[in-house]
Parts: structure tokens; C-alpha cells; sequence
């Protein structure tokens, strides 16, 4: 009994650190998603290993804990609060438990590799990279793999890679050193999308230094920004950047969704994510194997903040010692008002899915064919709109009516 076989998953990677052969890896499917692969057959001793930690295969959580407590968080540090996505509370709570002897098993963007891995960070300066948020699927066999199952740990993930890790933790006994840390998750989208974004986007350029994916300048609310930085040859431009000893010039781009950049506009669409983000994922609103979640506290409570304000809620004791402990600004709230603005049910799939994953698929299909898209579909939703709709809109005729007459 093994996972050979296993297609559409969540990708998590658990099984390929779990095989006690060492013979499985993670590699990208032909739509652009991880799902493992049993490299030497031959080898599998059918122990199950693999099966057991697979959280694709249980449809129930391996820790259904209740929320016990849940807050809105920010850095006092403006710098911190600057620095992530929303209020800076993910990077306190993991700088606070290095500071008590944990290493931090986090995400970064790796741009030599260009991908999103997992990787491990001892210091407050090394975790800095974890900072901000990245969406794509993150590589994470590697950085599980450097998790050692003594000492003290927090792991952070998407909630389908913590599910998997935690079953992992238990069936080495090792729970008690971990502290475990998710998300409030959207899914994820194609790499095959994101790496045809980056191609169009950085045309010209001889490489990529860095990718980040928001950025407060105009604010928290409008943060959704996708900037690139890298260097192009500098023959023949007049450029201030222009770096003498290489002959490179450092250029960037940035694109904000309020501005109609692409990626954001088909990763927020819900039709260019991973099968198992449509029929598989159990982990929406307050489902969660995590000892805590975090993510962006959208919704009417802090409409007008424009710093960032981290939604937190902890599942477990040791999980909010390590949030109170964070030295963060806290404000206790209901779960409600926490995840307000966060995604209770796992998105659907309409027409466009298969029109989008085709297009993700062509190499000679650009972003701008596949944004033309979504523009028909929603030209035509609203044309349709009165006979999908039909006493509503009626209704809204007659109130329109009353308003004027009452004028």
C-alpha cells in the first residue's frame, strides 16, 4: 500500500518525508501542481507510511480542535508592520519563539530556483524572508525533511500541508516539541500561470532577484501588488542603476490589482486553482489541524487601517501562550468578526476552469487572451443578470421607484 497512483492532491509533500526508503519526490504535474512520485519502485517495502500521513486521503482533520480564543494582532514595530502583509503578528510570534530557543521551519520565494520552499530559520534576521505573503504552492520536502524531531519547532504551511505534518508529528511521537501555524487559505493557483506571469512580465531581462506579492505603499487595502525585481544587460541604456562591474542594470515591475495586473485577477477569479481546492479541501473558516491561524482581518472592524491587521485564532493552550507571549498588540475578538471576509466554503468551478486550464497549458496563450476571458464572462453575467435573476430584479426596480416618488 502505497500513494502510487495518487493525482490531484493537496501536494503537501509529508508522504516524500515520511517514506523511510527515501524514494519518493514532489514534481509538477502537467497543470502546474505538486504531487508526488515514486522514484524506485523496486525499492517500496509497502509499509503505508506514506498513506497514513496523507491527509489528501482521510477526509477528516487529524486534530479537530475548536477555536479557543481568537484576536486581532499587530507589531508594535512599525518596521515589522511595514515589512508583511497584513499586521507583522506571524513574524512576531515566530521572532518571540526563536528568542526561546525555536527553530522555525517557514516559507521564502527563492529566485534562483524561482519557487516558493520551505526552509529553516534560526535567527530573527534569517526569518526575515518568511515575511509576506507568497501565492504559489510552496516546495516543501526539502525544509521538512531538515526538521529534526527533537528540540523546538514552529512549522508554518497551508493548512493541507499542517494536517499532513501533524499526522506525520504523531506517528513519531513527536508532537510535544511543535508548535504548528496555517492559514486562512484561498487555495492555490498553477505554477504553469505564475511562471507565464513572470515570463511576460520580465521579457528582456537576463534574471530575477526578487518577487513579492503585496505591498503596502498604497495601503493595506490596496496591497495587492505583484512587483519583480532583476537585472538586464545595461549595453546601451542611458540608466542611473547601471552597475559598472557587471555591465547589469537592476530593473523592476509592479502591477497592482486595483490596476488590473493579471495574476491577481486570475488567481482571485477561483477558476486557475488546484483540483483538490474545489473537492477536497476541509480546512475553510475555523477548520483546522493548527495549534494557531493567522491571516489578513478583512471586513468592517478596521475598514479604515490602512497599516495591516493580522486575523489570529488559536486552537490550542500552547498555541495562545505563544500569541500572548508574541509581544504583539492584541485586541480579543469573536471568531466572527476575526474571519470576517475569509472564505467559509471551498470555491466552485464554472465554464471558465476548463477554458483557463487550457490556456495555462498553451504556451502561445498569453495572460492578456486569458484576462479577455474573464472580461466576456463578466460582460456576460451582467447582461444575463435579469434573466438569472428575475424577481430580483423587479424588486430592485420597484424600490428605485418608491425612492423617487418619496423624492
Amino acid at each position: 500500500m502505497n500513494i502510487s497512483g495518487t493525482k490531484g492532491c493537496y501536494g503537501c509533500g509529508v508522504c516524500a518525508v515520511a517514506c523511510p526508503k527515501g524514494i519518493i519526490d514532489m514534481k509538477l504535474d502537467g497543470d502546474g501542481f505538486y504531487e508526488p512520485e515514486i522514484t524506485d519502485t523496486a525499492s517500496c517495502i509497502d509499509c503505508g507510511v506514506c498513506v497514513r500521513v496523507c491527509s489528501f486521503r482521510d477526509d477528516r482533520l487529524s486534530a479537530p480542535n475548536k477555536v479557543l480564543e481568537s484576536y486581532a494582532a499587530w507589531s508594535r514595530e512599525p518596521a515589522v508592520r511595514r515589512l508583511c502583509s497584513s499586521g507583522g503578528a506571524a513574524f512576531e510570534i515566530g521572532r518571540s519563539l526563536i528568542g526561546k530557543g525555536y527553530k522555525v521551519c517557514g516559507v521564502k520565494y527563492d529566485a534562483a530556483e524561482h519557487r516558493a520552499k520551505h526552509y529553516i530559520a534560526s535567527t530573527a534576521d534569517g526569518l526575515k524572508a518568511t515575511a509576506g505573503s507568497k501565492y504559489i504552492q510552496s516546495y516543501t520536502v526539502d525544509g521538512f525533511r531538515s526538521v529534526g524531531r527533537k528540540g523546538k519547532w514552529l512549522v508554518t504551511g497551508t493548512p493541507c500541508q499542517i494536517d499532513s505534518f501533524r499526522r506525520w508529528l504523531r506517528l513519531a511521537k513527536a508532537e510535544d516539541g511543535f508548535i504548528l501555524m496555517d492559514f486562512f487559505c484561498h487555495g492555490v493557483p498553477s505554477m504553469l500561470l505564475f511562471d507565464k506571469y513572470i515570463s511576460e512580465k520580465t521579457r528582456g531581462w537576463q534574471r530575477v532577484t526578487a518577487v513579492s506579492w503585496r505591498d503596502k505603499a498604497a495601503g493595506w487595502h490596496d496591497s495587492w501588488a505583484m512587483s519583480v525585481d532583476g537585472e538586464m544587460p545595461s549595453e546601451g541604456r542611458l540608466d542611473t542603476n547601471r552597475n559598472a562591474k557587471d555591465g547589469m542594470t537592476a530593473v523592476s515591475s509592479c502591477t497592482r490589482l486595483s490596476q488590473g495586473d493579471g495574476f491577481f485577477r486570475l488567481f482571485l477569479c477561483d477558476q486557475c486553482l488546484g483540483k483538490a481546492c474545489y473537492d477536497k479541501c476541509k480546512f475553510k473558516y475555523e477548520r483546522s489541524s493548527a495549534d494557531i491561524r493567522i491571516g489578513d482581518l478583512w471586513g468592517k472592524t478596521y475598514a479604515d487601517d490602512e497599516n495591516g491587521v493580522t486575523a489570529v485564532a488559536v486552537f490550542t493552550d500552547k498555541g495562545r501562550a505563544a500569541v500572548e507571549q508574541s509581544g504583539c498588540e492584541l485586541t480579543t475578538l469573536p471568531f466572527e468578526t476575526v474571519a470576517e471576509g475569509q472564505m467559509k466554503t471551498s470555491p466552485k468551478r464554472d465554464r471558465r476552469y476548463a477554458i483557463l486550464g487550457k490556456m495555462i497549458r498553451d504556451k502561445n496563450a498569453t495572460i492578456a487572451d486569458m484576462t479577455a476571458v474573464l472580461e466576456r464572462h463578466d460582460r456576460m453575467m451582467k447582461l444575463s443578470y435579469p434573466f438569472r435573476h428575475p424577481l430580483r430584479m423587479i424588486r430592485n426596480i420597484v424600490m428605485k421607484r418608491i425612492l423617487r416618488r418619496k423624492r
